[in-house]
């Protein structure tokens, strides 16, 4: 079980509560995509991924990401059990899916980057520490049916 203090808590709903969905999660789906090419595989259905422009421009691809980032709200939600709320997209993503796990942990790296150059300075290291470490209890949920 995760332990959350208040101030964690309240800097992962600040968090949030500032996020632009519709430009944030396109944003970090789109820098996973390009920088690891090899997650392109789950989404051959989108259409033209060939390149950076092709990628970002993508509206299946901006789509997605606004999924991920609102099915990151589940975890705001239910941040004392997040590895229950996410069991049924755990056993999606591995059964079905068939989702490299590791590729949970890059998208939370490219989001990162995402909010923190939106944040600016106030991305400090305790919002950081905070932030990285809701996004990892995330995707060791994701992938608890890996395991």
């Amino acid at each position: 079980m995760v332990v959350w203090s208040d101030n964690e808590r309240a800097i992962i709903n600040s968090i949030f509560s500032g996020l632009d969905y519709e430009e944030v999660g396109p944003s970090a789906l789109g820098r996973c995509l390009v920088v690891y090419p090899w997650t392109k595989r789950h989404f051959t259905n989108f259409g033209n991924l060939s390149n950076a422009a092709a990628i970002q421009g993508n509206p299946k691809v901006a789509a997605h990401g606004i999924k991920v980032l609102h099915g990151l709200d589940m975890a705001l939600k239910n941040m004392d059990n997040i590895k229950a709320t996410y069991a049924d997209l755990s056993v999606l993503h591995s059964e079905k899916l068939h989702v490299d796990p590791d590729n949970f942990r890059v998208l939370s790296d490219c989001l990162t980057i995402v909010v923190a150059a939106r944040m600016g300075n106030a991305f400090t290291p305790e919002t950081q520490a905070a932030f990285q470490k809701f996004l990892a209890v995330v995707v060791s949920a994701l992938g608890k049916q890996y395991h």
